[in-house]
């Protein structure tokens, strides 16, 4: 039989475990600071529980905004300290910015920096804990992929870069399970003919996932014999987008219509409803700040882009419908004398001024009115040229599917992809902007949302 396992935190248990903590020794720092020293400023006590409460919330939003759930930064000391900085300032200056919430501020200031100081030394203590012991090596998963064909190596690459505690050990692939013995094949162990069950006690293997038709290769007895033990025995595909965000339509054509549920989308009458209410508050306000903003970009304009302020282009939307989406201009008037290109990183048709709009996401702002009158929503696939559409329907499959939805302004692809300018990229994308179809609700826009936010501030906008 397997050996008993080990402890291992999932992705979503080590954010819930992150946020927890962070808020309980935060307030217990405080709490021990309130009797140990004359701190008068902050009280934990059924009187002040609303304290308490206001600064729990602002920990949280703004530990998301400054990025300390994501789990590839989480586990890097230099990262945490910066992030920690950030989230304790911008936390305390909240914090006192609302005196109807909070406490009156104290006649001695320096009680202020008692407060600051507690806080930001909880989280630091707590988070390097949480990288000696969480994140150390003692409670990775092992995991054997079982398969009849596809690129392990990549595959592995994907899972082990969205979650570093997912180590992947070897593979066996079903199509030849016919005869051999485990040999070492691109960094990773290649498993045939050996009982399942050795290779799992062996090899200290603590997961199995399994994709494909294995009835050819004798595996589904060994497999159900494991299940039967209580060994985890878990289907490849919905663990890729569990830890990847992702929808793997490359490995899926042939079923495709099985994994993705088109008739689900527009089920919830409420969401969608609730969506486009949004969208119209939210670009209200949009087009105010917008209009408040042109003076300024038209000075900038004239100096730096030297062409109209405003940029329309034809992009493809909603059921394959064409519509001309408005930016402030960031190139030259005569950026595409060749035709249209693709927009490259650090594209050298961009100015000066254009490249500060753009990391600024301030070119984006005209958007709002597509958004108003219901060519676009905030959340979505970003919209594409048709001429690109037409290219990447042909050599991606299921491109098109990404226009059932509206396309938006920010969306998952857009927060959680690196910029692409290649039909690999726009796999890329297309993986992500699938699995926002798929899965949208209102948690995933606030999530989208709080990290359009992480792109804006660290200036990753292109």
């Amino acid at each position: 039989m397997p050996r008993k396992q080990n402890i291992h935190f999932e992705i979503s248990e080590r954010k819930i475990l992150l946020r927890i903590f962070d808020v309980f020794w935060v307030l217990f720092t405080l709490y021990l600071v309130g009797i140990f020293s004359r701190f008068e400023y902050f009280n934990i006590n059924p009187d002040f529980w609303t304290w308490g409460v206001v600064l729990a919330l602002y920990l949280t939003v703004f530990s998301s905004v400054f990025e300390l759930y994501d789990l590839q930064k989480a586990s890097k000391f230099d990262t945490v300290l910066k992030n920690v900085i950030l989230t304790t300032s911008v936390t305390v200056l909240f914090f006192l910015l609302t005196p109807f919430l909070t406490p009156v501020l104290p006649e001695n200031r320096v009680q202020i920096l008692y407060f600051y100081i507690s806080i930001i030394s909880a989280l630091l203590l707590w988070r390097f804990a949480y990288i000696a012991l969480v994140s150390s090596p003692r409670f990775y998963k092992r995991v054997l992929i079982i398969n009849d064909s596809f690129d392990v190596d990549v595959i592995a690459n994907q899972l082990q870069q969205s979650d570093p505690h997912y180590n992947i050990i070897g593979y066996i692939n079903s199509g030849d399970y016919s005869g051999g013995k485990s040999v070492f094949q691109s960094g990773l162990l290649r498993f045939s003919d050996e009982k399942l069950t050795n290779i799992v006690k062996e090899n200290g293997i603590t997961e199995i996932l399994i994709s494909g038709d294995h009835t050819k290769s004798g595996l589904n007895e060994e497999l159900l014999g494991l299940l039967k033990s209580g060994f985890p025995v878990k289907d490849y595909y919905e663990v890729y987008e569990e830890k990847t965000g992702r929808i793997p339509v490359q490995h899926i054509e042939k079923d495709f219509y099985k994994f993705f549920y088109f008739s689900k989308i527009n089920d919830n009458k409420f969401y969608i409803f609730f969506h486009r209410l949004v969208d119209v508050v939210v670009a209200s306000f949009g087009m105010i700040i917008g209009l408040i903003l042109v003076p300024l970009i038209m000075v900038g304009n004239f100096f730096g882009n030297k062409g109209s302020l405003f940029y329309r282009q034809e992009r493809v939307g909603k059921n394959g419908e064409h519509f001309h989406i408005l930016k402030f201009r960031t190139m030259g008037y005569d950026a595409e004398q060749n035709g249209a290109q693709w927009a490259q990183k650090n594209d050298i048709r961009v100015t000066k001024f254009g490249k500060f709009l753009r990391r600024t996401r301030l070119d984006e702002f005209p958007q709002f009115y597509n958004i108003f009158v219901g060519e676009m929503s905030l959340i979505g696939p970003r919209p594409e040229r048709p001429v690109f559409v037409e290219e990447l329907s042909e050599m991606i499959p299921f491109y098109d599917t990404r226009h059932v939805i509206k396309p938006g302004l920010t969306g998952w692809a857009q927060v959680m992809a690196e910029y692409g300018n290649s039909h690999g990229d726009s796999l890329e994308k297309l993986q992500y902007d699938l699995y926002y179809i798929k899965h949208r609700n209102l948690f995933l826009d606030i999530n989208i949302l709080v990290k359009t936010l992480s792109t804006i501030i660290f200036f990753r906008g292109q």
